[in-house]
């Protein structure tokens, strides 16, 4: 059983930036797939940010030119850059992984697709 620990949200205000950050306990990261998802109250659980285990991104149109996901492999680490945060970025952030392979991109944007979560880090972004 893989599990995550995510770290780094926090109270910030309106243009500010946040580094998430997602730890593994067993495997190595690099195995699997990651991404990145957000729940804001009232709401369902959105996707961010994902990663192949080869590198390949796909982002949220809400995030794009703002957020960037990256992965440290030496610290065994999965990275979510926030830039020029919002208001309506506000949420709980989760990471997830999987070790399933999904020829589509998109497949890694759908909650179904990910095996272990972590447990979320509350962001809050002032006006």
């Amino acid at each position: 059983q893989e599990q995550l620990v995510e770290s780094g949200g926090g109270l910030v205000q309106t243009g500010d930036s946040l580094r998430l950050s997602c730890v593994g306990s067993r495997r190595e990261l690099r195995n699997y797939g990651m991404g990145w998802f957000r729940q804001a109250p009232g709401k369902e659980r959105v996707p961010v940010a994902v990663m192949t285990t080869g590198g390949t991104t796909n982002y949220a149109e809400f995030v794009k030119g703002r957020f960037t996901i990256s992965r440290d492999n030496a610290k065994n680490t999965v990275y979510l850059q926030m830039n020029s945060l919002k208001p309506e970025d506000t949420a709980v952030y989760f990471c997830a992984a999987t070790l399933k392979y999904y020829a589509d991109i998109s497949d890694y944007t759908r909650i179904w697709a990910y095996d272990y979560w972590g447990q979320g880090t509350q962001v809050t972004v002032s006006s």
